[in-house]
This record gives C-alpha cells, sequence and structure tokens, in this order.
C-alpha cells in the first residue's frame, strides 16, 4: 500500500475533505455563538457575565486533564484503536467522575479566592460537565482519527444550539449567570448522546493493565502539559479576578471571547485535522515538515487580518457590537487580539511536537511560559488594571515564548529563517490592515463605518497575500501527489 492510497481516496484527500467539514461546522458554530452571545452580554451586563467567568475559568482547568490525556493516544495508536478504546473509556469517566468530586467540594474557597462566593453554585452546575466529558472523549477521538469531521459537526451543532438557546431562555426568565451554566451543561449532554451514537465503533468499557500503564506513560506527560497549558491561558483571568474583581473580569472575558473569534475559526479547524495528518507523515521528516511550514504560512495568512482589525479598531467593534456599556472591553481587546495571532501560530506548533511525541518540549514551554507571566500579570492588573494584565500577556509571548519555540524548532531541522520567510507576507499584509485600521478609528466617527472600513481592508489584505502564496498552496497540493507514490508508513 501507498502513503494516503486507500479504499475511500488519498489520505490527503480525507484529510482536505475533514478540514473542509471541520472548518464549516467551527464557523457556523462561531457565527451562531458569536451572535447569540452578544444578546446574552446585552441582557445580563458585566457583573453575570463576569459570574459566568469565575465558574467558566474552574471548569476549564478540570476539562484540561480530566480524562488524564489518553484520549489522544487513540489518534496516535499505530495499529487498530479497538485494542484501547475500551480501556480509554474506563479511564476517562473515572477520573472524570473524582475529579467532579474534587470541583463540587472545592467550588467555595475557589469561587471566594475569585472574589466572588456567589458564584459557589454556578461552578458546581458546571462541573458536572466535567462527567460528561468523560463520557464522549473516546467517541471524539475515534471521530478525529476517522476523518469523520462530517458527523462531528453535526453534533457540534447540535450541541452548541441546545446550550445557546437554553442559555437565553433562562436569561430571559432571570435566571442571571446560572442560566449559563445550565445552557453550557444541556449543551454537553446532548453533545455527547450524538458523539456516541456517531462514533464508528460503539463505546464499551474494559481494563487491561499492560495498556493502561501504556496510555498512561503516555497520557500523563500530555495532562501534566495541559494543567499548565490551561494555567497559562487561563491565569489571566484568574488574576483579573482575585485583584480586580469580577466587573472587570467580565470585561477582560468578553474581550478575550472576542480575541478567540480569529483562533476558533480558523486555528480549531485545522488542529482537529492537523495531529492525524502529520502524525501518518511521520515516516517522511521532510514532507512532514514541508507541510508544517505551508500549513503555518496559511494560517497566518488567512488570521493575521482579523487578528489585527480586532486589535487596531477595538473602539469600533465593542461600542459596535455589545454597546456602550461594554465599552472598557476596547482597551483590553487592543492588546488581547495581538495575542491570539501568537496563540494561533503556538498552537500549531504544539501540535507539531505532540505528533514528534516530544512532549518533554511541550512541557518545559509551557512551564517557562507560566513562570513568566504569573508576575507580568499581576503587575500588570495592579498598575494598569485589565488592560494592563492584557499588555504583560501580550509581552511574554512576544519576547519570551516566541524565541523558545523558534529554538526548539531549529532542533527538528525547521530553522527560523524557514518560519520567518512563511510568515513575511502575511505579517507585512497585517501591517498595512493595521495603518488603515487604526486612521478609519481615529478620523470616522461612526463605529459601523470604521468597522467596516477596517474589515474591508483586511479582506482586501486576505485575497493579496493567498495570491502571492499561491506557490506554497501548489506544493500542498503536489504533496498529495508525491505522497501517493511513498512507500506505506507501516
Amino acid at each position: 500500500m501507498r502513503l494516503g492510497v486507500r479504499e475511500d481516496g488519498s489520505l490527503f484527500s480525507r484529510a482536505g475533505r475533514a478540514l473542509g467539514w471541520s472548518f464549516a461546522s467551527t464557523a457556523l458554530s462561531r457565527l451562531s455563538t458569536l451572535a447569540i452571545g452578544i444578546v446574552l452580554a446585552r441582557i445580563l451586563g458585566p457583573h453575570e457575565f463576569g459570574t459566568f467567568a469565575v465558574a467558566t475559568v474552574a471548569l476549564l482547568a478540570v476539562l484540561s486533564f480530566n480524562e488524564l490525556g489518553v484520549s489522544l493516544a487513540i489518534v496516535r495508536w499505530p495499529g487498530d484503536p479497538r485494542e484501547i478504546a475500551p480501556t480509554v473509556a474506563t479511564i476517562s469517566v473515572l477520573s472524570s467522575t473524582l475529579i467532579f468530586a474534587a470541583c463540587y467540594f472545592g467550588a467555595p474557597a475557589f469561587s471566594a479566592a475569585m472574589g466572588e462566593p456567589s458564584a459557589t453554585p454556578v461552578v458546581r452546575v458546571l462541573g458536572l460537565s466535567v462527567i460528561v466529558s468523560g463520557l464522549a472523549a473516546t467517541p471524539v477521538a475515534i471521530l478525529q482519527r476517522d476523518f469523520r469531521q462530517d458527523r462531528k459537526m453535526i453534533a457540534d451543532q447540535v450541541s452548541s444550539w441546545t446550550s445557546s438557546l437554553t442559555s437565553i431562555g433562562f436569561a430571559l426568565s432571570g435566571a442571571g449567570a446560572m442560566s449559563l451554566a445550565i445552557g453550557q451543561l444541556t449543551g454537553s449532554i446532548v453533545g455527547a448522546v450524538l458523539f456516541i451514537a456517531f462514533a464508528p465503533r460503539s463505546l464499551r468499557f474494559g481494563f487491561d493493565l499492560v495498556k493502561a500503564r501504556a496510555l498512561l506513560k503516555f497520557g500523563l506527560p500530555l495532562a501534566g502539559s495541559s494543567i499548565v497549558v490551561f494555567a497559562v491561558t487561563n491565569v489571566d483571568k484568574i488574576i483579573v479576578g482575585a485583584v480586580l474583581g469580577p466587573v472587570p473580569l467580565g470585561y477582560y472575558v468578553l474581550a478575550a471571547n472576542l480575541s478567540n473569534w480569529p483562533a476558533t475559526m480558523f486555528a480549531m479547524p485545522v488542529r482537529a485535522v492537523a495531529p492525524a495528518l502529520l502524525a501518518r507523515l511521520q515516516g517522511d521528516p521532510p514532507t512532514m515538515r514541508a507541510a508544517f511550514l505551508s500549513s503555518g504560512g496559511l494560517l497566518a495568512a488567512i488570521t493575521l487580518p482579523a487578528c489585527v482589525v480586532l486589535s487596531a479598531a477595538a473602539g469600533p467593534v465593542i461600542g459596535l457590537v455589545y454597546g456602550a456599556p461594554w465599552q472598557p472591553a476596547a482597551a483590553v481587546l487592543v492588546w488581547l487580539g495581538l495575542l491570539a495571532a501568537l496563540r494561533i501560530l503556538f498552537e500549531l506548533v504544539y501540535d507539531y511536537f505532540v505528533v514528534l511525541a516530544h512532549t518533554r518540549v511541550v512541557f518545559t514551554v509551557q512551564v517557562i511560559w507560566f513562570a513568566a507571566l504569573t508576575p507580568a500579570l499581576y503587575a500588570g492588573a495592579r498598575l494598569g488594571g485589565a488592560d494592563g494584565a492584557a499588555a504583560a500577556a501580550f509581552a511574554v509571548a512576544a519576547l519570551v515564548v516566541a524565541p523558545i519555540y523558534l529554538y526548539e524548532l531549529a532542533r527538528t531541522g525547521v530553522p527560523a529563517g524557514s518560519v520567518a520567510r512563511q510568515l513575511a507576507a502575511p505579517a507585512l499584509a497585517a501591517l498595512g490592515v493595521a495603518a488603515v485600521s487604526v486612521v478609519a478609528t481615529r478620523l470616522i466617527a461612526s463605529d459601523l463605518v470604521a468597522a467596516l472600513v477596517a474589515g474591508l481592508a483586511a479582506g482586501v489584505a486576505l485575497v493579496v497575500v493567498l495570491y502571492r502564496m499561491r506557490g506554497t498552496i501548489r506544493s500542498l497540493r503536489s504533496t498529495e501527489a508525491a505522497g501517493e507514490s511513498s512507500p506505506a508508513l507501516t
């Protein structure tokens, strides 16, 4: 068998179709949830939104390691994943149940430390989603391995709409922050049911001690890394909440959610497909490195203009979308928009090292990031409020994390010069978008017109950069042809 040649088409064709489904799912989900999120923000206001943010931080913390990292082994397993699926399912559910218990009893202390004791019941309700996530972990990993993003799209969409509509209904009834928690839990339950039904192999429980040891050996370093990744991703919210209180946290989280839109829209679909694709190229390192570089360049071309618009036109965007009560979030969005651009590229690098099984690199970078970020955030929040914390987060990512990742990539045969060449055109286009956006923001009084001008500049930049990178696109297509003539990876 040749690489990529299977009965239902080539590996690259299947990955391409999976990427298309993943992108369509994420795009539709983000557009719908963004619109519904705007409605909820206007109904609830900064304080209730901040209370829910406190609970969300707790949920994300436990979800970062609830299944101990073993589900990812299904994606990378060289043999039939049915060999390990029952053991993975058992470990995932047991560990998730234990973690929920800890979350339930620790909720009062956590909420008090975040300056919002009233968030305790919200934290406990959201904590139930941990058990649901443990049940769905194995089916989701199987769908990802088999490139069944079409089925995953249906489950994601039903889950998203169920969560959003339930939240709106409870918010209109006066449930406050609890409305968001109930909606999140309801959506996750519905999604889990569909994931289990759609997985090509039924969910079964079992336990093989030998396989369990191998799974934990693989998963625990990733789980430890995921804890640090969570800390790096959410320590800003923890510090802002603890230092400044729930209302500034509400502004910060709103800006963070908006800044994550390009990452969720464009980066997450790539991350849903890239690990499985790169994993199957491990036997051909030059092709894998070329695919990684090309993916990074195209990802930057698509996402950098959007991130820069959010940053440079933050005032008009916040005013237009959320209204005057949320205007303080604009100063935060200036920095978080730029940080989002870096995070998108960092996440692709993270997945690349995971595929290479360089978990030491992944863990070390996250630890250094967290160690540098924590004091910087505290100082930024104390000296400059929520926007000061956001500026500190961007500075650490640009000045500490990026150089380390470039050094580690060079050690794997991906020199900094190659990365720079891939990012040069997108970066120059982003600078042009920033200039137009800043001028529009300062000279145009209407938020709508200013945002439209900035968005138009981003669209033009995207078209120009993609045209200039047509050679890169052709090289990705030629990779498929090369793959079809390569030996099998077995």
